[in-house]
């Protein structure tokens, strides 16, 4: 893992405002007790989640969409660890353990491919790279029982994720086979076909690599659901999905009904609980929609799965600041900060 960075204290409290009379989450979230042993840290610690960042976009823009996802992770922080430590959340639940730079990699490509389709190239044979050493991260961190909260960066590290878990908590002794379930609230299914590696085909690989054993995704906006995709899914009665119009448009479900559904339907395993932040109506990503879900849908979400499932990791993704194209948000850290907040309040 060449490209982990682990956080100490001091990197911790310098994100952090201080105030006389108040305690700030920054001030209790844990940290690696040794920063060149993660796996003796895994197993000191008594934090039951540990926190990362994969603040990249070279998976989107492998998807020809636009870069910016690589924004989000230091604002992020910056909004989770100043929210108040109290008795509804105290921070001590949480080891924060770093994040992922893989900016050496961007550059090589920026600077020595030339072209849409060699950047294209070099960009899917890049997220193999990043595929690998979250992969690795992810089996350390759940065969010791721990559940990762990752920030992301692309939908691409969904797929290292799945099997990262998989593989971890086969390890664990706590599933049979290393085959995991995800549910998935997103406006896309991103179950795009094999064609190198990239943001919109990680739960396609997982699936064809034999790690995904069932995958619900809700939200589906039908008018970016592919034919071909859309053939695939009704007939595979391992995956299920509800689209937004069926919630919102034609009423045939309500959205908490729809989540029911999801983890009813992976109830017989581990699941991975992904949330693309391109689903949440004008929220700045490389997909931002102008008709979605609200941000009390997405916390509603996290908070109903993480009580009626046996969660193997949360991932938040797709999520900017910034994109490249020079739209800004200021909001999007603090969204995600109350929504990791949520997921872990549910399960305490």
């Amino acid at each position: 893992m060449q490209h982990f960075k682990v956080y100490n204290k001091q990197d911790v409290l310098s994100l952090t405002q201080i105030r006389r009379f108040e305690t700030k989450l920054g001030e209790r979230l844990l940290v690696a007790n040794h920063a060149a042993d993660i796996e003796q840290s895994l197993k000191e610690t008594s934090a039951e989640y540990v926190l990362l960042g994969i603040p990249e976009d070279i998976g989107i823009k492998a998807n020809g969409h636009i870069g910016g996802a690589d924004s989000t992770w230091v604002p992020f922080l910056q909004s989770l660890l100043n929210i108040q430590s109290n008795d509804f959340l105290s921070g001590e639940e949480i080891l924060l353990l770093g994040h992922f730079d893989f900016g050496d990699i961007q550059y090589l490509i920026e600077t020595n491919a030339h072209g849409k389709e060699e950047k294209m190239e070099a960009y899917r044979h890049a997220v193999i790279t990043i595929d690998e050493e979250v992969e690795s991260l992810i089996k350390l961190i759940t065969s010791h029982q721990k559940i990762p909260i990752v920030i992301g960066g692309g939908h691409n590290n969904a797929y290292p994720l799945i099997k990262g878990a998989a593989k971890g908590l086969h390890k664990a002794g706590v599933i049979q086979l290393a085959q995991i379930n995800a549910v998935n609230l997103d406006a896309h299914t991103d179950y795009r076909p094999i064609e190198g590696r990239h943001s919109g085909n990680g739960f396609r690989y997982a699936d064809e690599d034999g790690y995904l054993q069932k995958y619900c995704v809700i939200g589906v906006h039908e008018n970016y659901l592919q034919q071909n995709v859309w053939l695939d899914i009704v007939n595979n009665p391992f995956i299920d999905f509800i689209t937004y119009e069926d919630i919102f448009i034609l009423e045939k479900k309500n959205f908490i009904q729809s989540v029911a559904h999801a983890t009813g339907f992976t109830e017989d395993n581990y699941i991975g609980l992904e949330l693309d932040l391109d689903c949440i109506e004008n929220t700045l990503s490389s997909a931002i929609t102008p008709s979605g879900l609200t941000a009390l849908h997405a916390r509603q979400y996290v908070t109903f799965a993480a009580t009626d499932s046996k969660i193997a990791y949360l991932h938040i993704c797709e999520g900017a600041t910034q994109l490249n194209d020079g739209r800004k948000s200021e909001t999007t850290g603090k969204l995600i900060s109350y929504i990791v907040s949520d997921f872990v309040k549910a399960r305490e």
